[in-house]
């Protein structure tokens, strides 16, 4: 299942952002510590030229601890770049962030020459959250869902730091149909873009090799990880389905309800803390996707050069 989710108002975004970014001294974008390489966004780098970026990995303490410093590394090894992994309900380590941002911009302070700063995200990375906490007010509308922020926000952080929070933005394709799932687990896109099930077997199907025992222990499996491991992703749900109760009429299973349950919990630290990619998998994942989008394009631009060939000979063929 290809997972692709771009409703009208990113377009719009994406167009802000294009112009906000011009007047823009660093540019933050907000990561998902779960998944670092997926919930990055691929237009990023050429809307932002050649300012420099912070990559916030955002809810570390859902996060595989060392999976997330094996991300900061790769993220620190870029130019122009530098990494930091906060929690943003946390107020002492969300103030890091301005300190990094004028590390990246030492030039800009003072009421002459204020850092101005442009921070982006996919949807529900936790911005308006993270921008709450940094302001020490609600300025921003939160919510567990994708989309809450609908349009740009101003909001002043110190006298000489501005801050431009820009409402989540996806990618008009997703290329890498494990960022597809990744992104639906973790509810960056829109209920209506794909199917819980789907997504919640496939969380399975990865769990179940890389963090088998948190599975079993919050879903009371009684298997050791190599059974686990080998027990397919079918039954794995339909097991948690009898755990917790999801159950139709007639005691017929509820799929439905079994998924979204798995979901729930991934979304809300219940299994554990865990992280979804390393840096080598998505490395292998993005060249995979990059490659069969080329042959799809190719395949796409042979089409249309057959069509119009056709259209140039049918006249003349076709007359008797």
């Amino acid at each position: 299942m290809a997972i692709q989710w771009f409703p009208g108002h990113m377009h719009l975004t994406r167009q802000v952002i294009a112009e906000r970014v011009k007047s823009i001294d660093v540019v933050i974008e907000l990561l998902d510590a779960r998944l670092p390489g997926s919930s990055s966004n691929p237009l990023l780098a050429g809307l932002a030229g050649h300012r420099p970026t912070l990559k916030v990995l955002n809810k570390q303490d859902l996060a595989d601890p060392d999976r997330t410093t094996a991300w900061l590394a790769w993220y620190n090894a870029q130019p122009a770049t530098r990494a930091i992994a906060l929690d943003a309900s946390d107020r002492a380590p969300a103030r890091r962030l301005i300190d990094a941002c004028r590390q990246l911009a030492p030039l800009r302070h003072g009421m002459a020459r204020p850092m101005r700063v442009l921070i982006v995200g996919v949807p529900n990375v936790g911005k308006s959250t993270l921008i709450n906490t940094l302001s020490r007010k609600s300025q921003a509308k939160t919510g567990d869902e994708a989309g809450v922020t609908k349009q740009e926000q101003r909001v002043v952080l110190d006298d000489d730091f501005y801050l431009w929070d820009t409402p989540g933005m996806l990618w008009p394709r997703i290329v890498v149909p494990e960022s597809g799932m990744r992104l639906a687990a973790s509810g960056a896109v829109g209920r209506n873009a794909y199917d819980e099930q789907e997504v919640a077997l496939d969380l399975l199907g990865y769990l179940k090799i890389h963090y088998p025992d948190q599975l079993a222990a919050r879903y009371q499996l009684a298997l050791e990880a190599p059974e686990l491991q080998a027990t397919h992703d079918d039954e794995l749900l339909q097991a948690i389905a009898r755990r917790r109760g999801a159950l139709m009429p007639g005691g017929r299973l509820d799929w439905q309800k079994a998924a979204e349950i798995v979901l729930t919990d991934f979304r809300g630290g219940a299994i554990g803390r865990l992280t979804l990619e390393t840096p080598g998998e998505y490395g292998q994942w993005l060249a995979a996707g990059l490659a069969s989008d080329a042959q799809r394009q190719a395949r796409r631009k042979a089409e249309r050069e057959q069509r119009r060939c056709s259209g140039r000979a049918a006249p003349e063929g076709g007359r008797p």
